[in-house]
């Protein structure tokens, strides 16, 4: 099971808002909006992005890693290298 199953319905909700966002702004750029307006609404669904993958990322590390690193061994290695590999990511973009 996916650690955040308990989250599950919050995070759907949070990305149905961010595809509203997108769909936002596909309807900007058909009417010709203002350009520093759909910037403006781009940086906000860049935010509403980053702010997602850093919550799904915390609740990554708070059960998934720490159950392996808790059982030790290769799955332990394998579960921080992931997440090692997620940070540096979301870092780059």
């Amino acid at each position: 099971m996916a650690g955040y199953s308990s989250e599950r319905e919050a995070y759907l909700k949070r990305l149905r808002r961010i595809e509203g966002q997108i769909r936002g702004l596909q309807r900007m750029v058909e009417q010709d909006k203002y350009c520093i307006d759909i910037l403006t609404q781009v940086s906000a669904a860049t935010k509403a992005l980053q702010s997602f993958s850093l919550e799904l990322l915390d609740e990554h590390l708070a059960t998934c890693v720490v159950q392996a690193a808790a059982t030790g061994g290769e799955e332990a290695d394998l579960k921080v290298r992931e997440a090692s590999d997620a940070i540096a990511r979301l870092v780059r973009s």
